[in-house]
């Protein structure tokens, strides 16, 4: 319900959300790769906040260090976390999209 929730808002302000990997529709970790003109700004991962809330984390490698890194770092995740989430996020302030909807 979150992924789709996410992929709604992020199309109705004229951006592109694609579920890169998909997780198990109830418990699975939600893992966000920001872009913005396919140019990669970070992956976050929503988190808990310990307070009864969820908030976006940054993880995994900078994006400097290009997709092959990227692309490994959810690998590993996946092996770890077979239900993990991957959505890819193409629109201007991708993090706070995300963190406005699924936090």
């Amino acid at each position: 319900m979150l992924i789709g929730a996410l992929r709604r808002r992020v199309a109705a302000d004229g951006g592109f959300a694609t579920i890169l990997v998909k997780g198990d529709d109830i418990s699975g970790v939600i893992l966000v790769q920001a872009l913005e003109k396919g140019r990669e700004t970070g992956l976050f991962e929503r988190v808990s906040n310990f307070t009864g809330g969820y908030a976006l984390m940054r993880c995994g490698p900078d994006p400097d260090d290009g997709a092959q890194a990227m692309s490994a770092y959810v690998e590993r995740r996946r092996r770890s976390d077979p239900d993990l989430w991957v959505i890819e996020l193409d629109i201007p302030e991708a993090e706070r999209f995300a963190a406005e909807t699924i936090c």
